[in-house]
């Protein structure tokens, strides 16, 4: 104590039991909210995290169905399909093989967001079906499609329940760039 303080002035400033948590200097409840808040903050985190790393593998996943026909062709069937008739899902047509070992087919479907009626296109054959897939890279950017409006999904979640402005634009600029080229290249 300093001589010029009176007695009652030193003893209140001395905390009193109980009325600190861990030397913080923060009442009981204040600490139990700080706490509770963290807890929340990391439970947002997580499942948001967890969604859009879901997105993005539902993506993916869809693109992986036809992505790897048209970007691993080595050894496959290759070859040309004349559209001659479209309905709502799919186009058919004849097809004429280009590699050895391929066969003739008199109609094979395609699918018709991919392609025009009257007009022929190169083609990769899904084997043991008669489903065919455009190649080159008006059918690789299409059968990544998916994963561009994956991308576009992501980059919401990631703003919204992640709070990462950067990385949300940097999804959703991927996810519409992916877009883009794929509509352009059809």
């Amino acid at each position: 104590m300093i001589p010029a303080m009176p007695a009652a002035a030193a003893t209140a400033r001395r905390p009193r039991r109980g009325r600190t948590t861990a030397g913080r200097g923060r009442p009981p409840r204040a600490a139990a909210r700080a706490a509770s808040s963290a807890a929340l903050r990391l439970g947002r985190v997580a499942s948001m995290g967890a969604v859009a790393v879901l997105i993005l593998v539902a993506g993916v996943w869809a693109s992986w169905s036809t992505a790897p026909y048209v970007m691993l062709t080595k050894g496959r069937e290759r070859g040309t399909v004349e559209v001659t008739a479209c309905t709502r899902s799919a186009c058919s047509g004849p097809y004429t093989p280009r590699t050895p070992g391929s066969t003739a087919r008199g109609r094979v479907e395609i699918d018709s967001a991919a392609v025009r009626k009257g007009r022929a296109y190169d083609v990769v054959v899904k084997p043991g079906t008669d489903e065919v897939f455009r190649s080159g890279a008006a059918g690789v950017l299409y059968a990544w499609a998916p994963l561009g409006g994956a991308l576009l999904l992501a980059s919401v979640v990631v703003a919204g329940g992640l709070r990462r402005m950067r990385a949300a634009w940097v999804l959703g600029g991927s996810g519409v760039a992916l877009l883009t080229a794929a509509f352009l290249a059809l």
